[in-house]
């Protein structure tokens, strides 16, 4: 063995152990912001935003200790991404159903990338939340909601720039398109029915008169 292969060979392992327990760190840490967002999202469709709001400070909180674990060269990035998007979805739907502005990427502190295929995953819930609202026959911020939709796909399908980039944007907003013409068409057609069940109402009530 040369005579310094072993001295290197040691440099080596301290370097990979340093990386290694640094991922071991970040890792929990993104499962966990996943985890709070993900529930956030959960308490805006039951309309508990104080609660959500409540898990999206925790789970900002845990990004910043995970992003501060982060060393340079650790294969960490698709963790750290996947929490920074999750995050971003949390903070864009409550905005949007709560009727406040977009939060700024700078103010979450999230990439771009992460927070338009954020601001994608957004459009997918807010036609959750859109159906809910048109099950409880409540249609009053469907045509609001859909055209925010419309505009997040208006936003996204400009976003020209290489996957690589923009993290697989490309199949986000090919989702959104197809969630935007779906909920359009649910939509449409509700109201449709509601306006010919109003006039069947109209017309019996007529002929109730009349008797």
């Amino acid at each position: 063995m040369w005579a310094n292969l072993e001295i290197i060979a040691g440099q080596l392992t301290q370097a990979l152990s340093v990386k290694d327990e640094a991922r071991e760190k970040v890792l929990p840490l993104c499962r966990e912001v996943i985890r709070h967002s993900s529930q956030a999202i959960r308490a805006v469709h039951r309309q508990e935003f104080d609660q959500a709001e409540r898990l999206i400070g925790l789970a900002r909180k845990l990004l910043d200790e995970a992003e501060q674990a982060v060393i340079p060269g650790l294969a960490q990035g698709g963790s750290v991404y996947d929490a920074q998007k999750e995050l971003a979805e949390a903070n864009i739907t409550l905005a949007i159903v709560t009727g406040r502005p977009l939060p700024e990427p700078s103010h979450i502190k999230v990439e771009a990338a992460a927070y338009l295929n954020g601001l994608g995953e957004a459009a997918g819930e807010l036609r959750r939340y859109l159906l809910d609202g048109m099950r409880r026959g409540d249609l009053s911020r469907g045509e609001e909601l859909l055209s925010i939709m419309d505009d997040i796909y208006s936003v996204l399908v400009t976003m020209d720039f290489p996957d690589a980039i923009t993290v697989g944007l490309r199949r986000t907003t090919d989702m959104v398109r197809g969630v935007l013409e779906k909920t359009r068409s649910d939509l449409t057609l509700t109201i449709r029915q509601q306006q010919l069940e109003t006039h069947l109402r109209q017309i019996e009530g007529r002929f109730n008169q009349g008797d």
